[in-house]
């Protein structure tokens, strides 16, 4: 079976042609580069419209085929720009009608994860999708592809062409930042703003561009801005690496061209045993091939939604919105291959190793923040150090909130270490979905418990910053939840910091506990009804989550 995929979500107009086996036959693609200013959603439309016919003419071309050789069209539904979106839909329909052949509207971004997968052989990945208009963690569990986390305003490559529009440096931007950052090595400071596995690169973007008029050398900016942006991406990336326990890394989208970020992840990703994995470049930005791949895989698989049937092209609509978490993907499978540390490790963290020691008699677990392959050292150093001396004061703090934490034997800033109690007890991530998970009654249980721990936190303004069921212990001896893990904490009174700090957990429930998510979380919010900003700090989630990055 031959499919012919089209591609129009922003700026560039792609067609490729693959066969059911697997087998890119065409790629074709024509980007529309702006003479001022960034893409405009109506000229990108006209761009399609424009390239469409002579890029299908060329990868017929390529291919070797005429239009009686398709068997099938595919398109990407979204998300994406809407007038770029409805119109390649309208030229992808009008195609398969005149054929009288099948088409399929798929996932823009599970496209870009399934190119990834056919091209360069990994099985089950953690995948790290960064481009214009989407940042995102993914990885497949309970039949879907699951955000572990996402910018919570722009994206990486949108921050990156902000800016360079900014200082005069046109479009696209991420290449010439890349090149001005190699010639310096001058960091200046610059926010960096991670929660849990989420992050934001607004105020990012503001404090660099801030940097670059107050006099600073723009190549020192650029420098900074490239990594402290990159040490994000892959800090969020290890931590859902960690949570996930995936043995494979993926990097698509047209981001992963910058060679600094593909070195940085390839890093990370040695330091934690796993295997690296990123598609030739000519697969990694959007491309006509990525669609036709998924229709392809999609189509075999029958689809539960009534998509592939000739002459119907009623579920052919654009979805500008279109998460990546909303599709079922049949034709996956979870691999059974897992991380595997060192004997001497107890756990490996996003941020530490974890150690067994004896202090004065006790048996205790030293957590030692480690130095950052990945990371320059101005930022490594300052981040290590400071986590490890808010962690400390948060874990006390905690305390005097009536909620549980290990005691702190001791504290070396100079080594970034804490020496503390060991916990007797199981992680509520095992508890949750292990071997030997409980039932839902007392699972629910549970999390009606965590979301009254976490009201005591956030009334005293505490704002634990990595919410997940790996930093949660229940103690052998009864029924208290222990919470750890407060290096990405920080006291706020803020209804916005609340919100997120409620929303990075929920996307963490969701990626693990797929299956039993909702229940979980319904239950933690009822659990923290006791909170003094309830109702406001419910409809701020509900408000975070509705944020997009397409109008």
């Amino acid at each position: 079976m031959i499919c012919i995929g089209l591609e129009g979500t922003a700026e560039k107009t792609g067609v490729g042609i693959v066969d059911s086996e697997g087998n890119i036959l065409a790629l074709q693609g024509r980007a529309l580069l702006p003479e001022k200013g960034g893409i405009h959603p109506r000229e990108a439309a006209e761009h399609h419209a424009q390239n469409l016919v002579p890029l299908i003419k060329k990868s017929l071309e390529e291919a070797d085929l005429g239009l009686e050789d398709l068997d099938m069209v595919a398109f990407a539904r979204g998300p994406g720009l809407g007038p770029a979106l409805r119109t390649v839909a309208t030229a992808a329909r009008s195609l398969a009608l005149s054929l009288d052949v099948p088409i399929v509207g798929v996932n823009h971004c599970i496209g870009h994860i399934e190119i990834g997968r056919l091209t360069t052989g990994c099985q089950d990945p953690l995948t790290l999708y960064v481009s214009g208009g989407n940042t995102q963690v993914t990885a497949f569990d309970s039949g879907r592809y699951q955000i572990f986390g996402e910018t919570l305003d722009i994206a990486i490559g949108n921050c990156l062409d902000q800016f360079a529009r900014t200082v005069g440096l046109g479009h696209p931007g991420g290449p010439r930042v890349e090149e001005l950052a190699l010639a310096s090595d001058n960091y200046l400071k610059l926010p960096y703003t991670v929660k849990g596995m989420d992050l934001s690169f607004s105020g990012l973007l503001t404090a660099a561009i801030r940097k670059y008029e107050s006099g600073a050398r723009l190549e020192d900016v650029c420098y900074s801005l490239q990594e402290t942006a990159f040490a994000m991406l892959v800090e969020v990336t290890e931590r859902a690496l960690a949570h996930s326990k995936k043995s494979e890394v993926l990097l698509v989208g047209g981001v992963a061209a910058n060679q600094r970020l593909r070195q940085m992840l390839e890093v990370m990703t040695q330091e934690h045993y796993a295997d690296f994995f990123m598609p030739e470049m000519r697969y990694c930005g959007d491309n006509g091939a990525m669609n036709a791949w998924l229709g392809l895989l999609m189509y075999q698989k029958g689809l539960k939604h009534q998509q592939g049937r000739k002459n119907d092209i009623s579920d052919t609509h654009v979805i500008q919105r279109y998460r990546t978490d909303q599709v079922d993907v049949p034709w996956m499978e979870k691999s059974a291959r897992k991380l595997e540390l060192p004997a001497e490790m107890v756990a490996k963290g996003a941020e530490a190793n974890i150690y067994s020691d004896q202090y004065l008699g006790e048996e205790v677990l030293v957590k030692k923040r480690v130095v950052k392959g990945y990371r320059i050292k101005e930022i490594d150093t300052h981040l290590r150090r400071k986590r490890t001396k808010n962690e400390a004061k948060l874990l006390g703090e905690a305390k005097r909130c009536g909620v549980v934490t290990p005691l702190i034997f001791d504290v070396d800033l100079n080594e970034s270490a804490l020496t503390m109690e060991k916990i007797k007890g199981t992680e509520v991530k095992e508890l949750f979905s292990g071997e030997n998970s409980l039932d839902l009654s007392e699972i629910k249980s549970i999390s009606r418990i965590i979301g009254e721990n976490v009201a005591s936190l956030h009334d005293c303004g505490i704002i634990h910053g990595d919410l997940t069921t790996s930093n949660l212990i229940l103690r052998e001896d009864g029924d208290l939840v222990v919470f750890i893990d407060f290096g990405l904490g920080k006291i706020s009174h803020l209804v916005e910091d609340k919100g997120v700090d409620l929303l990075v957990f929920k996307k963490a429930i969701n990626g693990i506990h797929h299956d039993i998510s909702q229940e979980c979380f319904d239950s933690i919010i009822k659990g923290y009804e006791g909170a003094r900003d309830y109702q406001q700090i419910v409809a701020k989630i509900e408000e975070i989550e509705g944020r997009g990055r397409y109008t």
